[in-house]
């Protein structure tokens, strides 16, 4: 074993072996995952304040900053259930789990993202931003400790972490947010992490070496109904903020902030298909790689865009 591990560390001191090494602590970070971070958009471009200069470059700073921290954590995660990982069926090929990442290598990366994360944010972003970041990785990291193992508790930590992706660019530009921009964005977050849940359980059913033993505690029916819940309400949610005019007569052509709505329902039933076939276990996976929820998302934005300009 010794000799082994001595002919693992040459290697990594190759530029082939380097170069292997850096690969696998970009495959660990989960760039396929990144594109959840582009939530931080969501409350500046609902407020019509995303255009400017000023916010341009506030928010591709704060997607980078939060993008090092979801990659500290999965780092760290992955570092810490290497030897669960290898009895997986998939994430045996995690790099950490296949030995591509030295285990201590992912602790030092991880660690050193999340320390550098929050104390660049301290210093270029207002305060909020930092205290933010710190909170996300302190519940994160321990979601991966002891969360993870608790009913519930897990469903809601990864949904506030959506929630939060969602806060911090209105955070960062000093936007208010509302009630129902909160409410839509926490029970859409939930349907899609119960989604998941229900997927993973569903294609796990009878077999053993799961990784997320709290889905042997959960049963199919269960979150089935939080799913369908969570999407009820988020679409209620939806539907409250675009009928709420404010006092304020629109005067764009059409209700663009109405209309919304249905191109809004229609992408939640085009996801529940998935959902119920119990094949939603990536939710970016689904978003990217089906062309109707993707023309259906593409039709939302547009008639957003049109009713933020008031065209």
């Amino acid at each position: 074993m010794t000799l082994l591990r001595e002919r693992s560390d040459r290697r990594q001191t190759t530029p082939s072996g380097r170069r292997r090494l850096l690969g696998g602590l970009i495959r660990t970070a989960r760039p396929k995952q990144w594109v959840k971070n582009v939530l931080v958009i969501a409350a500046p471009a609902a407020a019509g304040e995303l255009f400017s200069a000023h916010a341009l470059a506030r928010l591709a700073l704060v997607f980078v900053l939060f993008t090092a921290c979801a990659a500290a954590v999965y780092l760290v995660n992955d570092a810490r259930d290497a030897e669960a990982d290898r009895a997986h069926p998939t994430k045996c090929r995690r790099p950490v789990a296949a030995g591509q990442v030295p285990v201590p290598v992912a602790y030092a990366v991880g660690i050193t993202l999340g320390v550098l994360a929050p104390v660049f944010a301290a210093r270029l972003c207002p305060p909020e931003v930092a205290a933010l970041l710190a909170a996300y990785l302190v519940m994160q990291l321990a979601y991966c400790l002891s969360l993870k193992h608790v009913l519930v508790v897990d469903l809601v930590v990864v949904t506030t972490g959506f929630v939060m992706r969602a806060v911090i660019g209105g955070l960062a530009l000093g936007i208010p947010l509302s009630r129902w921009f909160l409410i839509t964005t926490g029970f859409g977050a939930l349907f899609m992490v119960a989604a998941k849940r229900y997927s993973e359980a569903v294609q796990l059913a009878g077999t053993e070496g799961a990784t997320r033993a709290l889905l042997t505690e959960y049963t199919t029916g269960y979150l089935r109904f939080v799913w369908q819940l969570a999407a009820g309400v988020a679409v209620l949610g939806y539907c409250l903020w675009a009928l709420e005019e404010g006092g304020v007569p629109h005067t764009s052509v059409l209700p663009w902030r109405q209309l919304s709505v249905v191109a809004f329902v229609l992408a939640v039933l085009r996801y529940a298909v998935f959902a119920d076939r119990g094949t939603a276990g990536e939710p970016e996976d689904v978003v990217l790689g089906d062309r109707a929820l993707a023309l259906i998302g593409v039709v939302w934005t547009v008639m957003y865009a049109l009713a933020v300009a008031d065209w």
